[in-house]
């Protein structure tokens, strides 16, 4: 299968997608190199070879609406992730997490049907290949401290404040 991936200036520095065939985000982050995201995508997945194009369309849109302004945008963008059943459900709570409204990884291990997974949670978060379509971005430590980020901690507070700011 061949993906295809694009690279977008954001006000984070540049944040690159790669879709599949039919336009879903396989894996997106604040990176120059799409290179460097073809690893996070499952094996079952996992592209033969990737495409640059100047614009994928719909994401494309959304990577700049978001960072523009329009949180909602990202929101209809399709993501392809596999895993467990476990990871799978979180992802898709994930994606119903409101911006500027995060949760705890408590929260969201109780969201996602497992009260007592609080580390399945933050595992969730830790192994989505699809940064900001699936917001794990959203999930904050008991008590407000920001845990871990693949992309930074700086990415996730400016993420954060800028949902905050702009509901």
């Amino acid at each position: 299968m061949t993906a295809y991936h694009c690279t977008v200036d954001t006000p984070l520095g540049p944040f690159s997608a790669v879709v599949d065939a039919d336009g879903a985000v396989l894996a997106s982050g604040w990176t120059p190199h799409a290179d460097t995201l073809v690893p996070l995508i499952h094996p079952t997945l996992r592209p033969a070879a990737l495409d640059v194009r100047s614009d994928l369309g719909d994401v494309t849109r959304a990577i700049t609406a978001y960072h523009a302004g329009d949180l909602a945008a990202i929101d209809p963008i399709p993501v392809t992730q596999h895993s467990g059943p476990f990871l799978e459900t979180a992802w898709e709570v994930l994606r119903k997490v409101p911006a500027g409204e995060p949760i705890t990884y408590t929260e969201f291990a109780s969201l996602s049907g497992r009260p007592a997974a609080i580390r399945g949670a933050a595992s969730a978060c830790a192994r989505n290949a699809a940064a900001l379509f699936v917001p794990c971005h959203r999930v904050l430590r008991v008590g407000g401290a920001l845990g871990g980020f693949r992309w930074g901690l700086p990415v996730k507070r400016w993420l954060l404040s800028h949902e905050d700011s702009a509901r």
